[in-house]
């Protein structure tokens, strides 16, 4: 039994570890990020849905503020139904090579 909790304890540390090592790539962001131009990338943009709201510009934010933003967005504590549904639509290593680009755009 106590193998069991010790192997089920490597398990979960080994599954952290993965998970803490996502590192952003802004090359593998650039066919990632054609559905953020469409709002993000439109100097002075306004939205309509579901109300009309300014669009901010993402290029030069932090890649950490970024990565923060769309986990928000995924787990709903951000709410706007556009971005809920792209951010759910996006994997771990996406976010972070988004982020990674959009913090090297000026």
């Amino acid at each position: 039994m106590k193998k069991l909790f010790a192997l089920l304890a490597l398990a979960g540390v080994a599954n952290f570890a993965a998970a803490a090592e996502v590192v952003g790539d802004a090359k593998a962001a650039v066919n990632k990020v054609a559905m953020c131009i469409g709002c993000h990338g439109i100097p002075g943009y306004k939205a309509t849905f579901p109300e009309v709201y300014q669009v901010p510009m993402i290029g030069g934010q932090s890649e950490k503020y970024i990565v923060s933003a769309l986990n928000a967005y995924k787990k709903g504590d951000r709410n706007h139904p556009s971005m809920r549904g792209i951010a759910t639509s996006m994997s771990d290593q996406d976010i972070a090579d988004v982020a990674a680009y959009y913090s090297q755009q000026k």
